[in-house]
């Protein structure tokens, strides 16, 4: 019966238990949360701003807890709770008086309260445990872990609340380390470090029996740390009576010595604390007494046949040191017999017991005790293990797989073998690599080299990079679930540390000691100190290989991966295990995990690697938006510990190195946060310190300046992290940042900064804060001025570099502990600090867009190859802004199509209407209105395009220069219509005589066409009699017409020209010489010029240096006549080009600029005079020769030497030549216009059909209607043509692929088409004239187009422009037929109606009338008329495609104005012509992403025939020197190449790593070309490296595709 009593007892207890659980939980909102379902990503977000010391509604109590805890604010526990009703209760009635009796009775009680029964607040340790219950593996971890920095007891035996089943949660601890100093006698002061799991340590445990009256977790504090509640105790703040989750609760913490006199202990040592009445809790109670090197008891009091007596009975029976504290007895402390003490608590103070405590465990410490280690928990039955679980448990036998490779390994080795793509292959990578951007002596030689040797390292790094280890690592890695992966990585880094614990504390200990020794040596300035810094360097080494961590796995990862891709050409990557590198490293960067961004120890960014890495977190997560904050600062100034504190991350934070080179790590925006922020994720970048211990000199500030300017780029904020609040000690990291950001400013980014003091002692004190910010202002306004004058800018404070407000932008921090460590907890000042500054960054970054994950990825790109330079500013450039602004480039080109389409439509319309003498003039005002639709609906367009999102923020920077530019366009156009209009009503003017004759000569025609065809009626019995009898009077007739009229001669140009070289005094001689010999024809593409030149021969240096050689050669000839041939033929052989004297680089460059100078005046000349409207006159020959005779005279003037006479020949022939076949066309169009005798002939077929009409007996109808169709035939096949010619230009230009882009798209077609045809001659023109080749291009393209590649399509455009212009005549038809049978009809006015409905789109010359006066079946007219229309439509859609040429703008010339309206400035050193889509793109520089070797324009060293084969863009990277003129004395170094004048200065050239394939191909492919062209020679320095020769066309054409 008894015992179903005790079991029903039990149960009750347990449902009691149960409710009580449940109903606490669900206080705490936490209900639903209870099978471990909060995880690390519900807090590790960007949430809103805590509240500090605010109230909190209970139901948040668990959330602020633990978002407290993960900033390192210990006050996490102490949360006052919000009261839901007032806490003052109300009296029920009022007191009836207020004598003092009254008063006294309601203080005595007698009056009755409202609410005698409240309702207790959730015990603090209630809320931190109920947050453990209901967190996942990780969240415990990362919970205990962040308990144990703010120096808390952390549970260690834990009962399951509801069946009490004991956990011990042993994976909790695994990532804990605590760090001590113990003091020994022989070596003094021994620092350790180690994961607390591992550390063997003796261990105190403290029970209560039964209860008492003092606390015993109190007492503990005060053994361990007076100043800081470590266990939590019944007088905390927000302590109430009850508690559900602690009781059979067992707390550990750990007393770590400082080494100094004052420690409580000299040990390290572990105290247990199990919470509630041990009797109750016999597992724990016993584990603990088992695992104990001490068990401390506390007791209410002591009495035989007391309950605890049992338990004190089986203590005394064993061998642990025993010490009884007993509540009611006041004795001093007594041994009763060795290891088992007494001591009474009655009547003492808290710390004189604690103080006898500590006398007795350190007493007991000083012998032999047990050791006690935290990893053995696991071995105890009866209690559950958190790793035990399945999921940790194959985590870890994943982890100890690739570890047990590493077992018995000299740690310092570990990297060396298992790593060794990350070892001295990279490091030697990197070297090179930078070294490529200083490059002396023959530096292309020199590239091709390193990339030969960067390419051996790559190949290397891949024979070397599959280790079982790292395969291993892989492996699991893609295999394991998720949590598996998770904890396989957790164990993977706890294993690693295990393996380097011993050997980084010893290597650590003797860094500090020899860099003491350094300290105190500079000090005293001793010979000694390079020698101690040298051992220094070597132990920093040591320190570096030994650090063994995650990090360098996936480093390795990411060098595997690099060294694979870079060799991976012509390979297919999709079956290739490294291609899933970047994929697995960016789901472990989503789920939180750090990646290096930067490889410290290399001292390189890995671009291959970064840029796969993110392109996969693109795929993963789309291209979101991020804000990237970064963090700068001096080593050790707890960078990493803010940033961590800052968002709960966990970076780095251990002794010694630190951090090392740059991490990213992403810190997702919560889903309540997203309406504030612009943003999806920040994106925290922390970075290794400035002035590093193990760097010195020259090479820290390099590395200083190098990772400031990096990391500051990167970001769109940067804190600047700096250490105390001295000036002098901050002026090296001023110096560098304030730098830094005005390289950013230079290059168009736009960071912001806010700058942190760290570890100020009074933070409270404004005044003294003011006076810091004041100092600091100073300090950076004197910085800026240096800066300033460093990068060669004009800044006079920090604040005109960047916007900066010293009261907002400057923080300061409390000191990080809260007393001395290693056992002082963090200071909440110090989280106070953080969570403000927090606030500060979210407040900037709400006003900022960020930048989306491709836009991050570039900036690392741009900026690190900008780095590698040493002129920063000059060799940024922005990837991402180039490839907006190519983008930009070809809408800007769609913009300005559309508006020329339509102009060219009202060019053919208004042209119609001039023709047909509907329009006398044509107004500005008109063209803008006709034109106004389609400019508004194009500005609508561009509004639309700048104002996009996602590129908004970039795009605005051109917008002003576009739609301004759109503008100019639009006018231009319009202006260049009206003026083109203009001519053809001055050429309608000029003929006005001729067309008052034309009615009058054809109604003559007409007449006596219609005389003649009665004449022979029924007498010519077939057409070719016809055709006689017509022929035979014709002549007759076009004479009797044109008898008052004098015919327009044709011109004698030859002739002219020849008289007017005369009349220039040049000799008749020397005249035809030329022309015999031709030369003049290609003068403007010549490449050399020597033979012009009149300079007195005189020694070349080359010369003699191979006059000596022969010399030498000829001492081992026989006799001297030999010796004198071979000596010719050796010079000959050697040098063909040494005999005459040949102009340098400069000089010809020069003489080709007069040529194009000349050629440009000539053709302006003859393109400005009215030929067509006038005719031509010899003394436009005339004026073009004297004023080409004039140029050669001016620029004689200012050289040095002097032109032959037959230069002068050869430039006038070669502009006679040129403008030629202009002045002949022009010519034939005036007589075309004007001539009489001409006109008259041109109507001959015209009446010959009407004749022939008439002779048939055909009826005036039938007459008219060809008549009509023989007028409107011409104009039917211009119309069709017109319109073909504009949609075929259109099609092109928006289908097309040459066509369709930028201006760069058409350059890189254009240089296909020329490796395609290997034509050397074609080369040369397109280096020389380059618009020209380009006008060629563009004409080849659209032949090849219409007449071979899309000739149906052709023909189908045709066809439906043909039955376009067939419905608008039928309509007009129709039209004039209904119009005139509603009234009086005539002829005329059916003609009139007719010609209206024509007046835009066909031109119809005037109809006499007279004749057809007899017309009045206007229906049988408008059949005839559509019948005759039938066969002439048939005939046009036949016509040939050739005909297409007789377009008013044929659609290569249409292309040509499209395309060609760009920049077309070449180089200065190597000719290539700048990209830029704008023909005036100002402020942007021009610039060209594909230079070329210099020799391809003929450059060559001073003095000498060898040709420079170098790139311009490797040249600004090398140390070298140029001449920037033919006559310089001085050389600029090419890196300051924007410095030697305009022509240089307006160029954009940034050092290009790319290899540029095609012009290497072109040098080779044409050597000998060149080489005859220019007369000059690939050798010596100019001699083509060996790898040039190995490149394919195939490969020269593919390499296209990176412009």
């Amino acid at each position: 019966m008894s015992e179903n009593m005790d079991e029903l007892v039990q149960i009750s207890r347990e449902e009691q238990c149960r409710r009580e659980t449940e109903t606490l939980f669900n206080r705490l909102q936490l209900g639903d949360k209870r099978q471990q379902t909060l995880t690390p990503e519900d807090f590790l977000q960007i949430g809103p701003a805590l509240k500090q010391q605010s109230d909190r509604p209970e139901k948040d109590l668990a959330h602020t807890f633990l978002q407290r805890l993960m900033i390192l604010d210990y006050r996490a526990r102490y949360i006052p709770v919000k009261q839901d009703s007032a806490e003052v209760c109300q009296f029920r009635h009022e007191l009836d008086n207020e004598t003092k009796e009254s008063i006294l009775d309601a203080l005595c009680g007698s009056v009755e309260y409202c609410d005698p029964t409240p309702k207790p607040n959730v015990h603090p340790m209630d809320v931190q445990m109920a947050v453990f219950h209901c967190s996942d593996t990780f969240l415990r971890q990362n919970m205990i872990t962040k308990l144990s920095q703010c120096q808390y007891a952390l549970p260690l035996l834990v009962p399951d609340p509801v069946s009490k089943d004991i956990e011990c949660p042993l994976w909790t601890f695994r990532q804990i380390r605590r760090s001590w100093k113990m003091t020994d006698k022989s070596k003094g002061s021994i620092m350790k470090s180690m994961p607390v799991c591992k550390a063997e340590t003796p261990m105190v445990s403290f029970l209560r029996l039964g209860s008492a009256s003092l606390s015993k977790s109190q007492l503990l504090n005060n053994l361990i740390n007076e100043r800081h509640s470590t266990f939590f105790h019944r007088n905390c703040p927000g302590s109430t009576k009850t508690r559900y989750l602690m009781d059979g609760v067992a707390e550990i913490a750990w007393y770590c010595p400082a080494g100094k006199p004052n420690d409580s202990f000299t040990d390290f040592i572990a105290f247990c604390n199990l919470h509630g009445d041990a009797q109750s809790f016999d597992k724990q109670r016993d584990i603990l007494i088992e695992k104990a090197s001490i068990n401390v008891v506390l007791l209410p009091s002591l009495k035989r046949g007391d309950r605890s007596m049992t338990v004190i009975s089986s203590l005394l029976d064993s061998s642990k040191p025993l010490i009884c504290l007993i509540a009611d007895n006041d004795s001093n402390p007594v041994q009763m017999k060795p290891g088992y003490y007494k001591i009474g608590l009655k009547d003492k103070s808290q710390s004189d017991a604690s103080e006898e405590l500590k006398g007795i465990i350190r007493n007991i410490l000083s012998g032999s005790f047990d050791s006690f280690q935290l990893e053995t928990l696991a071995q105890v039955s009866g209690i559950r293990v958190d790793e035990e679980n399945e999921i940790c448990q194959k985590g870890k036998a994943a982890a100890l797989e690739i570890t047990s490779l590493l077992q018995d390994m000299d740690v310092s080795k570990i990297k060396e073998k298992m790593l060794p793509c990350q070892g001295e292959l990279w490091h030697e990578w990197s070297r090179i690599t930078k070294q490529q951007y200083h490059l002396k002596g023959e530096i292309e030689k020199e590239k091709c080299k390193n990339q030969e040797k960067l390419e051996e390292l790559r190949q290397r790094q891949r024979a070397a990079s599959c280790s079982d280890f790292m395969e291993l690592f892989i492996n699991n890695l893609s295999s394991l679930p998720s949590n598996e992966k998770a904890c396989f990585l957790k164990w993977t880094q706890i294993l690693l540390d295990d393996l380097s614990t011993d050997d980084l504390a010893r290597i650590l200990h003797s860094y500090d000691k020899k860099w003491s020794e350094v300290l105190a040596l500079k000090k005293d300035k001793s010979d000694q100190l390079k020698n101690k810094q040298t051992e220094l360097e070597k132990i920093s080494t040591q320190l570096q290989a030994a650090t063994f961590g995650l990090e360098h796995i996936f480093r390795e990862m990411g060098q595997i991966y690099e060294a694979h891709e870079s060799l991976a050409r012509g390979l297919n990557p999709g079956t290739m295990k490294w291609c899933d590198y970047p994929a697995l490293a960016a789901e472990l960067m989503i789920s939180g995990h750090p990646m290096e961004l930067m490889d410290g120890d290399a001292g390189h960014v890995p671009l291959t690697w970064i840029s796969s890495l993110l392109d996969e977190v693109i795929k993963k997560l789309g291209d979101k938006r991020v804000f990237v904050l970064s963090v700068l600062g001096v080593q050790s100034s707890g960078k990493s510990t803010m940033l961590n504190a800052m968002f709960g991350l966990q970076f780095a934070v251990s002794a010694g190195r630190c951090t090392k080179g740059a991490f990213m790590q992403l810190v997702k925006v919560s889903e309540e946060m997203k309406n504030d922020l612009k943003f999806d994720y920040v994106l925290v970048v922390d970075t290794e310190g400035l002035r590093a211990l193990e760097l010195a000199g020259n090479t820290t500030l390099h590395h200083d300046n190098e990772l400031a300017t990096f990391v500051i780029g990167v970001g769109n904020m940067t804190l600047i992290n700096i250490f105390g609040e001295n000036p002098a000690e901050m002026q090296d990291v001023l110096q560098i940042v304030v730098q830094a950001i005005m390289r950013m400013k230079n290059i168009k980014l736009s960071p912001s900064c806010v700058f942190v003091h760290q570890n100020v002692t009074d933070i409270a004190a404004s005044e003294k804060n003011m006076d810091g910010k004041r100092r600091l202002q100073e300090k950076l306004d004197q910085m800026a001025q240096l800066a300033a004058k460093e990068e060669g800018c004009d800044a006079k404070s920090f604040s005109d570099i960047i916007e900066f407000d010293v009261k907002e932008d400057v923080k300061y921090f409390a000191q990080l502990w809260e007393g001395s460590p290693p056992m002082a907890p963090p200071n909440p000042g110090y989280s106070e600090s953080v969570q403000e500054l927090k606030n500060t960054i979210l407040s900037k970054a709400s006003q900022s867009d960020g930048m989306t994950l491709s836009q991050f990825k570039h900036n690392i790109g741009d900026l690190w190859k900008a780095l590698l330079n040493e002129n920063f500013v000059f060799s940024f450039k922005n990837t991402l802004e180039v490839a907006v602004y190519r983008k930009l480039e070809v809408q800007y080109g769609n913009w300005t199509w559309t508006l020329r389409k339509e102009l060219l439509t009202i060019e053919n319309q208004l042209h119609n209407r001039i023709e047909n003498g509907n329009h006398d003039m044509v107004e500005l005002r008109y063209l803008y209105k006709e034109m106004s639709k389609t400019y508004e609906d194009v500005r609508k367009a561009m509004a639309t395009y700048f104002d996009d999102k996602d590129q908004k923020e970039m795009l605005v920077q051109w917008r002003g220069r576009f739609e301004g530019k759109i503008k100019d366009i639009h006018e231009e156009l319009v202006k260049a219509l009206k003026r083109k209009l203009d001519e053809v009503l001055q050429q309608k003017n000029a003929c006005k005589k001729l067309d008052k004759k034309k009615p009058e000569f054809e109604n003559k025609l007409l007449q006596k066409s219609k005389e003649l065809a009665l004449q022979l009626k029924g007498k010519a019995t077939n057409e070719r009699e016809l055709q006689e009898q017509f022929n035979h009077v014709w002549d007759g007739w076009v004479t009797e017409l044109t008898a008052d009229t004098e015919p327009i001669k044709d011109i004698k140009l030859q002739e002219d020209q020849l008289s007017i070289l005369l009349e220039l005094g040049i000799e008749s001689s020397l005249i035809h010489e030329r022309q015999k010999r031709g030369k003049y024809k290609n003068i403007a593409n010549r490449g050399d010029y020597s033979e012009y030149d009149t300079r007195t021969k005189h020694k070349d240096p080359c010369e003699e240096r191979q006059r000596s050689k022969d010399e030498r050669v000829s001492k081992n000839t026989t006799t001297r006549q030999s010796d004198s041939v071979l000596g010719n033929i050796w010079k000959k052989v050697r040098n063909p080009f040494a005999k005459q004297q040949r102009f340098c680089f400069q000089e010809q460059q020069q003489i080709r600029s007069l040529i194009d100078k000349v050629y440009n005046q000539a053709e302006s000349t003859i393109q400005g005079k009215p030929l067509a409207t006038r005719g031509y006159s010899s003394t436009y020959l005339e004026e073009m020769a004297k004023n080409v005779e004039k140029q050669v005279k001016e620029f004689q003037s200012k050289q040095s030497y002097a032109l032959k006479k037959k230069f002068t020949v050869d430039l006038l022939l070669y502009v006679f030549d040129a403008t030629r076949q202009n002045i002949l066309e022009s010519h034939n169009q005036f007589k075309t216009n004007n001539d009489l005798q001409c006109y008259v002939n041109s109507k001959k077929e015209q009446f010959y059909v009407i004749f022939s009409s008439f002779c048939k007996g055909h009826s005036s109808a039938v007459v008219f209607a060809e008549m009509i169709c023989d007028k409107l035939k011409d104009s039917t096949v211009q119309a069709v043509y017109d319109k073909t010619a504009i949609d075929l230009a259109g099609e092109m230009k928006c289908s097309f692929s040459p066509f369709n882009g930028n201006r760069m798209n058409l350059e890189k077609h254009v240089l296909e088409s020329l490796a395609e045809k290997e034509d050397f001659k074609d080369y040369m023109n397109y280096i020389r004239h380059p618009r020209e080749h380009v006008k060629t291009f563009i004409k080849e393209e659209v032949k090849k187009y219409i007449f071979t590649e899309h000739k149906d399509s052709t023909k189908s455009l045709l066809k439906k422009n043909v039955q376009d212009i067939q419905g608008l005549l039928s309509r007009a038809l129709h039209k004039a037929t209904e119009k005139v049978a509603q009234g009086e009809a005539n002829i005329n006015m059916w003609l009139e109606e007719f010609s209206s409905e024509l007046k835009d789109q066909l031109t119809l010359d005037t109809i006499c009338c007279q004749t057809f006066s007899d017309i009045n079946k206007f229906d049988f007219l408008e059949e005839e008329v559509k019948k005759r229309l039938e066969s002439i439509f048939e005939e046009i859609t036949a016509l040939p495609l050739d005909d297409l040429e007789k377009s008013r703008k044929r659609p290569d010339e249409i292309l040509i104005d499209q395309l060609c309206n760009c920049c077309w400035v070449q180089c200065p050193f190597c000719r290539a012509i700048c990209t830029n889509t704008l023909g005036d793109h100002s402020p942007d520089k021009h610039s060209v992403p594909f230079h070329r070797p210099s020799a391809v324009s003929g450059r060559h060293v001073r003095d000498s025939v060898e040709l420079v084969i170098d790139f311009c863009t490797t040249s600004v990277a090398s140390d070298r020197s140029f001449y920037p003129k033919h006559d310089s004395d001085e050389t600029i170094p090419y890196k300051l190449y924007h410095t030697a004048g305009p022509e240089f200065e307006s160029w954009k050239i940034t050092a290009d790593e790319s290899k540029l394939i095609y012009w290497k191909w072109f040098v080779c492919k044409f050597q000998k070309e060149l080489e005859n062209h220019y007369k000059r020679e690939f050798k010596g320095t100019g001699e083509i490296p060996s790898a040039w020769r190995k490149h394919t066309k195939q490969e020269a054409i593919k390499s296209l595709d990176e412009m």
